[in-house]
């Protein structure tokens, strides 16, 4: 069963590791879902850092720098790098795009015919072997993704969801919330905890207070001056300054977990914080991925180091269930058109804002 769809589709194409100038709005095919698979008709599109991060090439090995400096270096210089993406080479020409709101359009053979007409969310991270397996891929990092009117994915990866929200707020939610609710998981985060929580005001951390404090713990959030007001508004039972000193406040040896998507030079202070046996989780490192650990703040208290990408079993299905509660509530920053995503990217780059951004395709 299917609804008309055209043959072809508008779609932003980043042709390569770059700038902005390798995003290119275009017509293309639009793709057939195979056996098991589904066509979307994409509602709204999230904007993140992993696109960003992605199209610069700063997964690769070889970039030792912050996310500002090497977008600064890549919008003078392209230069492309094969170790670039999550896994392998990124495969350019690729549609990014790793958040979709979407309404199910076609379904390909063997599909449940009840998912036509649903409105749904993707989930990004895929695990093709099955959760006892730690591989995974990428919807916009390993396969095109939803930065264009149609997206195919795997029926098995669609979620339908009964909620007021709007698509654009929807959109907000895979790839931050997931992220988040995956590193709390991996983190075993429980009532009574007091977790720090760095980068509080970015997507992935605005998403971490309102998580952590759904599971009961006491929450400490590290944001810049501009932004505590907002980030004391979601839940944060203490919120602190980034240039403050944390070993002062809250002090050595005052943690359980501490959520860290920052890393940079601030990450040897963030062990000191912990007490024994503490947990630190992390799953980016935007101040810088090379950091000075001091072995001895590790192994004598016992801390666990987690790193956080394949998201587990029941984090996107608990996603599903807070929203549907209202358990959590979107933090939709601003949205744009979809043929307008330089304008989105730059607006993301200058870090202004709190939680998302969305972009809406001409045919949503």
């Amino acid at each position: 069963m299917t609804e008309p769809v055209p043959t072809r589709m508008n779609a932003v194409v980043t042709t390569g590791n770059g700038g902005y100038e390798m995003l290119e709005y275009k017509t293309v095919p639009v793709p057939v879902p195979a056996a098991g698979e589904v066509l979307l008709r994409v509602l709204a599109a999230g904007v993140n850092n992993t696109e960003i991060n992605t199209r610069l090439g700063w997964y690769s090995s070889s970039v030792t720098t912050d996310t500002d400096a090497t977008s600064d270096a890549q919008n003078r210089e392209a230069v492309q790098k094969t170790d670039g993406g999550w896994n392998e080479a990124t495969p350019f020409p690729l549609i990014q795009g790793t958040d979709c709101c979407g309404r199910v359009a076609v379904l390909g053979a063997g599909v449940n015919e009840n998912l036509l007409g649903q409105r749904v969310l993707v989930r990004a991270c895929m695990r093709p072997n099955g959760f006892d397996d730690p591989a995974n891929v990428w919807m916009a990092s390993d396969f095109d993704g939803a930065f264009a009117d149609y997206v195919k994915v795997p029926a098995s990866e669609v979620f339908p969801l009964a909620c007021d929200w709007s698509d654009a707020e929807l959109a907000t939610i895979p790839c931050a919330y997931g992220t988040a609710e995956n590193m709390l998981h991996r983190a075993d985060v429980s009532p009574g905890d007091h977790v720090l929580i760095t980068g509080a005001s970015g997507g992935v951390g605005s998403a971490a207070v309102q998580l952590a404090k759904r599971r009961g713990a006491r929450v400490s959030a590290v944001t810049s001056l501009s932004k505590m007001d907002q980030i004391a508004e979601l839940g944060a039972d203490t919120v602190l300054a980034r240039n403050d000193n944390l070993l002062a406040r809250p002090g050595e040896i005052s943690i359980d977990v501490v959520v860290d998507n920052v890393a940079g030079p601030g990450f040897p202070q963030l062990l000191k914080l912990l007490k024994r046996r503490g947990r630190y989780v992390s799953s980016g490192a935007i101040a810088g991925p090379v950091v000075s650990l001091d072995m001895r703040d590790m192994y004598l208290k016992d801390i666990t180091l987690i790193g956080c990408t394949g998201w587990d079993a029941p984090v996107f299905p608990n996603l599903i269930s807070y929203i549907e509660r209202g358990e959590i509530r979107p933090l939709l920053a601003r949205t744009f058109p979809l043929k307008e995503i330089v304008q989105a990217q730059q607006a993301f780059m200058e870090k202004t804002h709190i939680g998302n951004f969305a972009l809406i395709p001409a045919q949503a």
